[in-house]
């Protein structure tokens, strides 16, 4: 039996795997079905890691993570977990091939991916001009002019943060009325440079080799069109989290969630249940940033020893 199974091998689950085997445990096993490093690895630029002073790819930046963590015994399995459950005092890692493993505990570190809109011109230019996360990209716009597509507190909060970077910002969302509080809202509106678009809608994002270079809109109520050049657009539509191992053959969550899917975690990444550890960016209020899942990873990882210890 296992003494720790980390599932995925993003930031948080690499980290976690490092202070485990670093702290002691000696049966650790990361399952990840694909090459560690997370959704990090597809960014285009990775600037803001504390001490990583060059600029790198995510590829790059990720790529030193899995020599050092495994350095100290952490190994990986190249398997698909399709869900975690309870077993007596213990968990069972259940593969796509049906094999069980089992293990005295578990951190679940799957993850989320942000939902893309499909405007034609998305996946060419991602990376490129096109971003999900304005904490992580907006320094590349500084003093540029960009766009924001959505209505939802997260679309509306983002405008206001790269208003305080950007020249300008376009706030581009379908409908009249926007999903985001009434204060956020009013905020955006008082920003002198924030210009909200609506109900528009995105026909392409248009680009070249250096990225993005404009946008073609729709207003979807008159049916007329109109073009906006800006360097980059940030679509903020909502965020996926990867809850399937979370679901019991039932329907039901091994552990508490939320309205979200998102698994309700204490301080130190504990669950509802007893040796389950939820790390990254599927737990409650992520910050979905690398050094914030890595610092969750390792969070984990030392409340597992603790657990492990006290259940001998």
């Amino acid at each position: 039996m296992l003494e720790l199974a980390i599932i995925g091998g993003g930031p948080a689950g690499l980290s976690a795997g490092l202070y485990a085997t670093r702290g002691g445990l000696k049966e650790v096993v990361m399952f990840e079905k694909g090459m560690p490093g997370g959704q990090i690895t597809s960014s285009s630029e990775m600037e803001n890691y504390p001490g990583v002073a060059e600029v790198k790819s995510g590829f790059d930046f990720m790529m030193p993570w899995q020599e050092q963590c495994f350095r100290f015994g952490l190994k990986h399995e190249m398997a698909e977990v399709v869900r975690v459950k309870r077993k007596e005092n213990h968990f069972a890692i259940v593969l796509s091939n049906q094999k069980e493993v089992e293990s005295k505990s578990v951190i679940i570190a799957t993850g989320g991916s942000p939902k893309r809109s499909g405007v034609k011109g998305e996946d060419v230019y991602w990376g490129k001009g096109v971003s999900s996360c304005a904490t992580c990209d907006g320094f590349f716009y500084k003093n540029k002019e960009v766009a924001v597509l959505g209505g939802g507190d997260t679309a509306v909060e983002e405008s206001i943060y790269l208003a305080k970077i950007c020249s300008k910002v376009t706030l581009i969302h379908r409908r009249n009325a926007f999903r985001a509080s009434p204060v956020t809202l009013e905020r955006a509106k008082n920003e002198a440079k924030i210009e909200f678009l609506t109900p528009y809608g995105i026909e392409e994002i248009c680009g070249d080799d250096s990225g993005v270079t404009g946008l073609k809109l729709k207003n979807l109520e008159e049916e007329t069109a109109k073009e906006i050049k800006v360097d980059g657009i940030f679509v903020l539509i909502g965020f996926d989290v990867n809850n399937s191992v979370l679901m019991q053959e039932d329907g039901s969550a091994i552990c508490a969630t939320n309205e979200y899917g998102q698994a309700i975690v204490n301080l130190k990444m504990e669950t509802n249940i007893p040796g389950l550890f939820v790390a990254g960016d599927l737990r409650i209020d992520a910050p979905r940033q690398v050094v914030c899942a890595a610092a969750d990873g390792a969070t984990a990882a030392l409340g597992a020893i603790e657990y492990i210890e006290h259940h001998k």
